[in-house]
């Protein structure tokens, strides 16, 4: 079988934006992420994108804010590089992020004690998002 991939970098960024919705979004999740506030700035080479995350502040909607740019106001405490196809898998459950850093597929700076501390409260993503992927992009199942 094929390895899944996106059809573009705008494919890309609007599957995220999905994601990163539903993550603010949820009832259970969007509080946790947001008290946690460990602002992170994801890199994704192979589509020549970058994404700063943080957690809402007095007055923004919803728990999370992202920019699809390094042109933000806020310091990330921790920094993630990894490649468009592990970003899928781990979203879909099926990439463990400690052993993507343990392989160098996802290369980390910064708190990455406060980022592997986010992992169990985004675990319900991944049904959520393995949904989506069979209603919507049925070409990046994994």
């Amino acid at each position: 079988m094929a390895t899944p991939e996106f059809r573009s970098p705008e494919e890309f960024r609007t599957v995220m934006d999905r994601i990163f919705t539903m993550m603010s979004e949820d009832a259970e999740m969007g509080p946790k992420l947001h008290a946690a506030d460990v602002p992170q700035r994801f890199a994704f080479p192979d589509v020549d994108l970058v994404v700063h995350i943080r957690a809402t502040r007095g007055g923004e909607p919803g728990n999370l804010t992202w920019v699809w740019s390094d042109d933000v106001e806020w310091e990330p405490s921790v920094r993630m590089e990894m490649s468009s196809e592990t970003a899928n898998r781990y979203f879909q459950g099926k990439e463990s992020i400690a052993l993507a850093i343990a392989r160098r597929r996802i290369k980390t700076s910064g708190d990455l004690k406060a980022a592997l501390a986010l992992i169990p409260i985004t675990k319900p993503i991944y049904e959520a998002f393995t949904a989506v992927v069979a209603a919507e992009f049925p070409h990046l199942r994994v």
